[in-house]
C-alpha cells in the first residue's frame, strides 16, 4: 500500500483481516483486549485471529507465564512472547506454515484505575516474521498512558496495536517511516514510547542509540535516558524514588561540563534527603528544543554524540525535549517525590531569572515559582571574575551588579535589578538557591 497514504484504525485492521497470509494470536494484561477488539469488530477476524487471551487475575497469568516478576514489566512481557510464539507455532506450523506470516500480539498494561492513583503505563510486544517459515522479529515498546480517562487509555492502546502490526508489514523502511505509523492518530498528549527495543533481521542495521534519541526529537516522549554503562530503558524505572541531581546542559555547551558538578553535589545531599529513597542518582540532563536556530531540526546523529561525550565522564544522560529546568523537575516528579537538585553554574542561573517564559502567562514569575514549588533547590557553583565579565557581554547580565570574592563570583555574589532582587534575596535566604562555597568548588559557568 502506498506509504503517503494515511488510513485510519478500522481500514488498518480491515487490510489486515483480509490479507490471508498474516494470522497469529493475542494476549492482553490489564486494560483488557483492546487490540483484539478491533480486528473482532470490522469484521472478517478469523482471516487474522487464531486465539485471543485476556490473563487478567494474577494467578492466571502466573500460571501460563510464571511468576517471579512484576505484571507490568519487560520480564513479564517477554516472558508472554515466548509462551504464545512457542504455542502458535506448535499448534499451527505443521498446517499452515509454508502460507502464513505468523504474529503473537502480546501487552500488559496499567491504564488509570478508579481513584487515578496509579502509574499509567504499559508493555507492549509483537513477534512477527515477514514471509512463511522466516526468522521471527521483535519490537517491543514502553509506553506511558496520558488520557485522563481509564476509557480513553484502553482506546489509545488498542489503536497503537494495530497501528503496530499494521506497520510491521507496510511501513518499516526505515526507523522514522515505522514510528511515525505506529504513532498515527496518536500524540503526545495521548501517549508516550519513551523505549524501543527491535530485535531480528529485520532491525540488523537499524541505530538503537539514534531510535531512542529519535524518540525525543521526533515528538513521540518528553524525555528518555541513556543509563551510565546500563542497557537502555525507560526514565522511571531509573529515576523511581531517587534523589535526584541532574547537570543541565544544551547541545552547544557539552564540551564545557565535568563530571564534578554531580559528584561533588551528590556528596553534598543530606543524608535526611537520601531516607526513605533508592539513594542518590546523578544525570546530565540534555535538552533538545531550541538547540538550533529558525526551527530546524537536531540531527539525531548531533544528539547522539553528544550523550556519548557526556556518558564519558561516568554519568548517564536525561534526554530532554523541552529546556527549562521547571520541565525537567516536573518530568522527574512523576516518577520520584525526593528532592531534586539542579548543579549549574552562573550563566543558567542567571537564565532562570532572565528567560520571558512566553509560554507562561505569569511569565518570570510563573517560571520561577513552577520551579521551586516542586522541591527543587539549585546548588550554583562559581565562576571566576573574569569568566563573568565576559559572559556580562554575552548574554545580558548587564542588569545584574556583582562582586569578587578572592577573585570568583559565587552566586550570593550576584544582584539582579530590582524588584527582581527582592526574589531573588528571598530564594537565597530561604536556601533554594545554595551557593556552592570554595570547600566543594568548580568553576562552571
Amino acid at each position: 500500500m502506498p506509504g503517503s497514504e494515511k488510513h485510519d484504525t478500522h481500514h488498518k485492521a480491515l487490510s489486515i483481516n483480509l490479507e490471508e497470509s498474516i494470522f497469529g494470536s493475542f494476549a492482553e494484561i490489564g486494560a483488557g483486549q483492546e487490540v483484539a477488539r478491533w480486528f473482532f469488530r470490522v469484521g472478517g477476524a478469523s482471516g487474522t485471529v487464531a486465539k485471543t487471551i485476556s490473563a487478567y487475575d494474577k494467578e492466571v497469568s502466573d500460571d501460563l507465564y510464571g511468576a517471579g516478576t512484576r505484571y507490568v514489566s519487560k520480564p513479564r512481557l517477554q516472558a508472554m512472547l515466548d509462551n504464545e510464539w512457542a504455542q502458535l507455532l506448535s499448534q499451527l506450523h505443521a498446517s499452515r506454515g509454508a502460507t502464513t506470516k505468523f504474529f503473537s500480539f502480546v501487552d500488559t498494561v496499567s491504564a488509570r484505575n478508579y481513584a487515578g492513583t496509579n502509574e499509567c503505563h504499559g508493555w507492549v510486544g509483537l513477534r512477527f516474521q515477514l514471509q512463511p517459515g522466516g526468522e521471527p522479529n521483535d519490537v517491543i515498546l514502553h509506553v506511558n498512558l496520558r488520557d485522563n480517562s481509564n476509557l480513553r487509555q484502553q482506546e489509545a492502546v488498542g489503536i497503537l496495536g494495530v497501528n503496530l502490526l499494521y506497520a510491521v508489514h507496510h511501513s518499516h523502511g526505515t526507523p522514522e517511516e515505522l514510528l511515525a505509523e505506529i504513532f498515527e492518530d496518536l500524540g503526545p498528549h495521548r501517549m508516550e514510547i519513551d523505549s524501543v527495543d527491535l530485535s531480528g533481521p529485520l532491525f540488523k542495521t537499524w541505530d538503537h542509540g539514534k531510535i531512542h534519541a529519535y524518540l525525543v526529537a521526533g515528538n513521540y516522549a518528553e524525555a528518555v535516558v541513556f543509563p551510565a554503562g546500563e542497557e537502555l530503558l525507560p526514565p522511571g524505572e531509573l529515576l523511581h524514588k531517587r534523589a535526584l541531581v541532574f547537570a543541565p546542559a544544551r547541545l552547544e555547551n557539552v564540551d564545557h561540563l565535568h563530571e564534578n558538578l554531580i559528584r561533588e553535589t551528590l556528596a553534598q545531599l543530606p543524608q535526611e534527603e537520601l531516607k526513605e529513597t533508592r539513594g542518590g542518582l546523578g544525570l546530565f540532563g540534555l535538552a533538545v528544543a531550541g538547540a538550533t536556530e529558525n526551527g530546524a531540526t537536531t540531527p539525531v546523529e548531533d544528539i547522539v554524540r553528544s550523550v556519548a561525550a557526556l556518558q564519558k565522564l561516568g554519568y548517564g544522560v536525561m534526554l530532554f525535549r523541552a529546556q527549562e529546568l521547571y520541565t525537567m523537575s516536573a518530568y522527574a516528579n512523576r516518577y520520584t517525590k525526593s528532592r531534586i537538585h539542579f548543579a549549574i553554574g552562573l550563566a543558567a542561573l542567571v537564565r532562570v531569572f532572565q528567560d520571558r517564559y512566553k509560554e507562561l502567562a505569569g511569565s518570570v514569575l510563573e517560571g520561577v515559582s513552577r520551579l521551586f514549588t516542586q522541591n527543587v533547590r539549585l546548588s550554583v557553583y562559581p565562576a571566576s571574575a573574569q569568566d563573568v565579565q565576559k559572559m556580562t557581554a554575552s548574554t545580558g547580565l548587564t542588569p545584574w551588579r556583582w562582586k569578587e570574592t578572592n577573585g570568583m563570583v559565587y552566586a550570593d555574589d550576584l544582584q539582579p535589578a530590582e524588584p527582581l532582587n527582592h526574589l531573588y534575596q528571598y530564594l537565597l535566604g530561604n536556601q533554594f538557591i545554595l551557593p556552592v562555597r570554595p570547600a566543594a568548588s568548580t568553576s562552571a559557568t
